[in-house]
């Protein structure tokens, strides 16, 4: 098992294609550029995968009350 903390395993997917799954079912896919310790996440070249037709974001902003996970 890993000793990486959450922190720094999100710190490693800078730069890399992530999932966001947040409240109410909704998940986008996109780069990682940033984050913080209240889980505020900053995507690039995002995707919306929830919704029925195809929504695509330069840049995408999700407060972090709204994040469930952030899977890598």
């Amino acid at each position: 098992m890993s000793d990486d903390r959450p922190l720094d395993i999100l710190n490693n997917s800078i730069g890399s294609p992530v999932l966001v799954r947040l409240k109410r079912k909704r998940e986008f896919r996109g780069t990682l550029r940033g984050y913080d310790v209240h889980m505020n996440v900053v995507l690039e070249d995002a995707e919306e995968l929830s919704s029925d037709s195809s929504r695509t974001h330069d840049t995408l902003i999700v407060r972090g009350d709204n994040v469930v996970y952030i899977s890598p």
